[in-house]
C-alpha cells in the first residue's frame, strides 16, 4: 500500500516537473524572440540607411541629368546657328557663283573686244611690215602739195599713232581688269567653300557632342531607374521588416500569455496535487480493505475515459476533416506542411534571367491556401508583382522562418492574424505579375528581403 502512494506520488511529482520545466521552455523562446526582434530591428536600420544612400544616388543622378539635358540645350541652339550660318554662306556662294555667271558674260565680251583690237593691231603691224614702218609716215608727209596739207597730214599721222597707243594701253587694262576680276572672284569662292566647311566641321562636331550627351543622358535615366526600382524593393523591404517586427511583439505577447497561463496552471495543479496527496495519505490506513477494490474501480475508470477521450479526439479530428474544403491538403507531421494542392509546375532556380525564388504549384478550379507552420501573419496586401500576397512569420525552434503566399485571387487573413499550420490563408489565383492559375510559394530562413537572400527550397523542407 505504501509502495502505492510513493508510486502515485512519484507520478505527481513527474506531471509537476513537466508543468515546472514548461516555464524556462516558453522563456528560452521569448529570449529568442527578443533576439529576433533585435536583429529585425538591426536590419530595418541598415535597410532605412540603404534608402537614404539610395535617394542621394537618384539625386546626384538626376542633377547630372539636368546638366546633361542643359548641355544638349545649349549645344542644340550652337547647331541651331551654324546652321543658319551654313545657310547664309549657302547664300554668299549661290551669289558668287551668280556673279561668277556674269562676270563670264563680260569675260566673253572683253574677250571678244581684245579679240577685235587684236585683228586692228595685226592689220597695222602687217601694214608696218609692207611699208617699213616710219617710211610710210614720212611719204605721207613729204607727199603733202601744201603746208596746210602737211598740217593735216602731221595731224592725221598723230592721231593714228595715239589710237595704236590707246588701242594698246586699254587691251592691256582689260587684259589686267579681267585677270583681277577672275582672281577676286576664284578668290572669294574659294574663301567661302572654306568657311562653309569649316562651318559643316564645327557643326558636324557639335551633332557629335550632342550624340554623347544623349548616350550619357540616356546612361543616367537608365541608372535612375536602376536605383528607383532599387529603392521601391528596399521600400517594400522595410515595410516588410516592419510588419515582421510588429508580428515577432505579437508572438512575443502570445508567449507572455502563455507563460502566465501556465504559471498559473502550475501553481494550481501543485495545490491539487498537495491536497490529493494529504486527502490519500489519510485515507491509506482507514481503506487498507477496500484498495483492491477502488485500484480495479479506478483502473475501470481510467480506461472509460481515456476511451471517451478519443472517441472525441476522434469526433473533433472527423468533423475537422469534414469542415475542410477538399482541395485542401492533409496537414503533415513535419515542421512545415504542404501549402496547397496541385502539381509543382516551377522550381526555384534561374527562370528569364532572374532568380526564382521559390516553386509555383498549380492546379484548377477553388483550391485554399494553408499556412505552412504556425505563425503570424506580418504583411497581408496587394502587390503589384506578388498579387494578392501573404507574409507569415514562424517562430519554430529559436528560429525565424518566413513563409510567402503569392497571386492569390483573395486573401483570407489579415495583418496580425495568429494562423496555425493548416489553416487557411486565401485561395490561389492568378493577380499580380502571374501567368495562369498557380500558388507561388516561398520559404525564408530568416526575414524576408529585397535580395531574396534568405530564401531557401522549399522542396528540401516539404514532401509535395
Amino acid at each position: 500500500m505504501k509502495k502505492k502512494i510513493i508510486a502515485m506520488n512519484a507520478s505527481i511529482m513527474i506531471g509537476l516537473g513537466s508543468i515546472l520545466a514548461a516555464p524556462s521552455v516558453y522563456a528560452e523562446s521569448i529570449s529568442n524572440l527578443e533576439k529576433q526582434k533585435e536583429s529585425i530591428q538591426d536590419k530595418r536600420s541598415g535597410v532605412e540607411s540603404n534608402i537614404s544612400e539610395t535617394e542621394k544616388k537618384i539625386d546626384n543622378l538626376q542633377d547630372k541629368q539636368m546638366t546633361a539635358e542643359d548641355q544638349i540645350a545649349a549645344i542644340e541652339a550652337k547647331i541651331a546657328e551654324s546652321a543658319k550660318k551654313i545657310d547664309a554662306k549657302n547664300a554668299e556662294i549661290t551669289q558668287t557663283k551668280k556673279e561668277i555667271e556674269a562676270l563670264k558674260e563680260e569675260i566673253k565680251v572683253l574677250k571678244e573686244r581684245i579679240a577685235k583690237r587684236n585683228e586692228v593691231l595685226k592689220e597695222r603691224a602687217l601694214s608696218f611690215q609692207e611699208t617699213g614702218g616710219d617710211v610710210n609716215y614720212l611719204e605721207v608727209l613729204f607727199g603733202s602739195s601744201s603746208f596746210g596739207d602737211l598740217v593735216d597730214r602731221v595731224g592725221a599721222v598723230a592721231t593714228i599713232a595715239e589710237a595704236d597707243r590707246d588701242i594698246l594701253k586699254q587691251h592691256e587694262l582689260d587684259k589686267k581688269d579681267l585677270e583681277e576680276k577672275q582672281k577676286a572672284v576664284e578668290t572669294k569662292l574659294a574663301s567661302l567653300e572654306v568657311a562653309k566647311a569649316e562651318l559643316l566641321e564645327i557643326q558636324k562636331q557639335q551633332k557629335q557632342q550632342k550624340q554623347e550627351k544623349d548616350a550619357l543622358v540616356k546612361k543616367l535615366k537608365q541608372q535612375t531607374k536602376k536605383h528607383e526600382d532599387e529603392k521601391m524593393g528596399l521600400e517594400e523591404e522595410k515595410a516588410n521588416l516592419a510588419a515582421q517586427e510588429k508580428a515577432i511583439k505579437s508572438a512575443i505577447s502570445l508567449e507572455h500569455q502563455r507563460l502566465a497561463e501556465l504559471e498559473a496552471a502550475r501553481k494550481k495543479a501543485a495545490a491539487e496535487a498537495k491536497k490529493r496527496a494529504e486527502q490519500e495519505a489519510a485515507q491509506a490506513a482507514a481503506q487498507a480493505a477496500s484498495q483492491a477494490s477502488q485500484a480495479t474501480e479506478t483502473k475501470k475508470q481510467s480506461t472509460s475515459s481515456g476511451y471517451s477521450a478519443k472517441s472525441n479526439s476522434s469526433s473533433s479530428s472527423s468533423s475537422q476533416s469534414s469542415s475542410n474544403v477538399s482541395q485542401a491538403p492533409a496537414v503533415s507531421s513535419g515542421t512545415f506542411t504542404r501549402p496547397s494542392a496541385g502539381y509543382v509546375s516551377s522550381t526555384m532556380g534561374e527562370r528569364w534571367n532572374k532568380q526564382h525564388a521559390g516553386i509555383d504549384i498549380a492546379a484548377s478550379g477553388t483550391v485554399p491556401v494553408v499556412a505552412a507552420a504556425d505563425g503570424v501573419v506580418s504583411r497581408s496586401y496587394f502587390s503589384s508583382t506578388y498579387g494578392n500576397v501573404v507574409f507569415v512569420t514562424h517562430s519554430i525552434g529559436g528560429q525565424q522562418w518566413t513563409t510567402v503566399y503569392a497571386h492569390l485571387s483573395s486573401r483570407q487573413v489579415g495583418e496580425g492574424a495568429v494562423v496555425a499550420k493548416g489553416q487557411q490563408v486565401g485561395i490561389m489565383g492568378n493577380t499580380g505579375h502571374s501567368f495562369g492559375q498557380h500558388l507561388h510559394f516561398e520559404l525564408h530562413k530568416g526575414p524576408w528581403n529585397y535580395s531574396k537572400s534568405n530564401a531557401v527550397n522549399p522542396l528540401n523542407y516539404i514532401n509535395i
